[in-house]
């Protein structure tokens, strides 16, 4: 389901919480619901109980991704955690490398998790020193996609972090292996038109979604609004081309 997604750019994905989050988030115009407890770090899991409870009520509406936690790149933990998480239903499994250790050891060992019903996603830390240099491995080990997100979000969104320049690189990189891209991070409504403009297959928002901040609960207004802005920027970015022809 991820894959009919890629013509679409950039799709929007919903970090939530819960099933009635879920609800909200499809309702304002999520393309893609995350699973995902902000209390418990920056790719914090949810219980596997909470994540089948969203998986029944998306209903097969949108894809459904769940990362499974902030965990070290041990090839055993990554793999348990991993498989769990696949065994809910969801079509994504969110994998996060934070840059202390070598990954490829961690990447080859997720690869035997893949399935024809859920794929894997790397998610790398821009504000990490993220390594463009394991893209090739993770294209090998058969993962789907890769995001950029922030581990430390009192450090800004992610243009805050990274520069156009070395986003462009990444997004260009993941392409060229082919993966789907993503980007997230703290990001804004302000974020929405200069990230579109880098043709990132996904944009991923949570603190956007809510008025408290990203451990609040999200709004139905402020999710209508992100849905706007991605909208808005699409129309920008094919503006051009739709002229030329």
């Amino acid at each position: 389901m991820i894959e009919g997604l890629r013509r679409g750019k950039p799709a929007f994905l919903a970090s939530v919480t819960n099933a009635n989050e879920a609800e909200i988030a499809l309702q304002g115009g999520a393309d893609i619901i995350d699973c995902k407890d902000p209390a418990s770090g920056a790719l914090g899991a949810l219980p596997l109980l909470t994540v089948r409870d969203i998986v029944s009520r998306v209903n097969g509406r949108a894809s459904v991704s769940a990362t499974v936690g902030d965990l070290p790149s041990d090839p055993e933990v990554m793999r348990a955690a991993a498989i769990a998480m696949s065994e809910t239903g969801v079509d994504v499994v969110k994998i996060g490398f934070f840059g202390e250790d070598d990954p490829r050891a961690a990447i080859a060992a997720l690869g035997n998790v893949r399935s024809s019903s859920t794929k894997l996603f790397a998610v790398l830390m821009a504000d990490r020193a993220p390594d463009f240099a394991v893209l090739p491995a993770l294209r090998d080990a058969g993962f789907s996609g890769v995001m950029l997100d922030t581990a430390d979000k009192g450090a800004g969104s992610l243009t805050a972090v990274l520069p156009l320049r070395r986003l462009t690189e990444f997004i260009l990189a993941a392409r060229a292996h082919d993966l789907f891209t993503g980007l997230a991070g703290s990001l804004k409504e302000s974020d929405i038109a200069v990230l579109a403009s880098l043709e990132p297959d996904m944009l991923g928002f949570r603190g956007a979604l809510c008025l408290a901040g990203r451990k609040g609960a999200i709004e139905a207004d402020r999710v209508i609004a992100v849905r706007r802005a991605i909208d808005n920027a699409r129309q920008l970015n094919v503006a051009p081309e739709t002229s030329v022809a």
